[in-house]
């Protein structure tokens, strides 16, 4: 009798055991069902400044079109020969099929019954831009491009830079150390090795790439801050034309000038967390025929008492220049300060 209640009580204390085990579990498979599902997204594809537009063919061919290429497609600022600052193809709802999800920049424009504007990110792959305008006519669409398009332009240009600078200049670009200009005035930039230096001192440093057709250019200096114009950006150019003589030419008293019969664009913008200016415009070389398109940003740095300017420019006879400005410009906007 004792043998066979010591079995039954060990027998309880197996089930119990068992019945735990089982509660356990069944609340491990609960939280792991009741736990949202993550989406695993493809990685993006697709050429840097170009966007892939989903809308109907007939309409493509029509005055919406033609307000959209005027939006998306409009000249970039600065270039010597007209070239758009997205290259725009076209395809209709029908044509949409999986492997196009995984382009990089998308804009739905559809008929509806109600005026819309989403803007997204990551939605079919990553990183990814999608635009979804909607609207019951085609001047209503229109009208919804033309009030979204600043946030548009500067959403899908940013997430290229960005692109570009995760693929091309996270490795294989000088260290601040081993940049005299840098190390000396407390600064950090990816510049890449194939940017060989023409010259490093404290003053200023100048870099130079080789390209079939010409040569890409990265200069870097500091100006002291002796008004409020400085501050206010006023005297960009004066200052940029002082130091022409940092880029000089074939011959004694060539140097680099801004080109006076363009007038350049000066915007507000923000780098390295300081206030800064980005200036668009074209240079020539004095007593040569050379020149083409600049890029300069000019970074507000009262703490420092001084100006600090990064400036990328080209010089590509007869060719393209639209993709070099826009590798100097991610190039230069990795600049930080310590």
């Amino acid at each position: 009798m004792e043998y066979f209640l010591k079995y039954i009580r060990n027998s309880n204390v197996y089930l119990m055991k068992k019945i735990g085990i089982f509660i356990l579990l069944c609340i491990g498979i609960l939280s792991c069902t009741t736990e949202p599902s993550k989406k695993i997204l493809i990685d993006s594809s697709g050429r840097m400044n170009h966007v892939l537009v989903v809308m109907d063919n007939n309409d493509w061919k029509g005055i919406l079109g033609d307000s959209i290429r005027n939006i998306l497609a409009k000249p970039v600022v600065g270039l010597p020969q007209p070239e758009p600052i997205f290259h725009l193809n076209q395809i209709d709802p029908t044509g949409f099929k999986d492997f196009l999800k995984a382009t990089r920049n998308i804009i739905f424009v559809n008929d509806a019954t109600k005026n819309s504007y989403i803007l997204k990110k990551d939605v079919y792959a990553k990183p990814q831009v999608v635009v979804e305008v909607k609207g019951k006519t085609a001047s209503a669409i229109t009208a919804t491009f033309k009030e979204n398009k600043d946030e548009i332009i500067t959403t899908i240009r940013n997430s290229d830079l960005a692109v570009f600078q995760k693929k091309h200049l996270q490795k294989n670009y000088f260290k601040p150390e081993n940049v005299t200009f840098l190390q000396k005035n407390g600064l950090r930039m990816h510049i890449p090795y194939m940017y060989p230096k023409s010259h490093d001192d404290k003053e200023y440093a100048w870099f130079i790439r080789d390209i079939p057709q010409g040569y890409l250019n990265i200069l870097l200096y500091t100006v002291p801050i002796t008004s409020d114009a400085d501050i206010q950006g006023e005297n960009i150019i004066l200052e940029r034309d002082k130091r022409g003589y940092y880029v000089p030419g074939a011959k004694k008293g060539m140097h680099i000038k801004t080109e006076e019969a363009f007038t350049p664009e000066r915007v507000k913008t923000t780098i390295a967390g300081l206030p800064a200016y980005e200036t668009r415009g074209k240079w020539y070389m004095i007593d040569d025929y050379m020149g083409g398109p600049f890029l300069n940003y000019t970074i507000v740095d009262e703490k420092n008492n001084r100006l600090i300017v990064a400036e990328g420019f080209t010089y590509a006879p007869n060719i393209n220049k639209r993709n070099y400005m826009f590798e100097l410009e991610a190039i230069l906007k990795t600049l930080k300060v310590n």
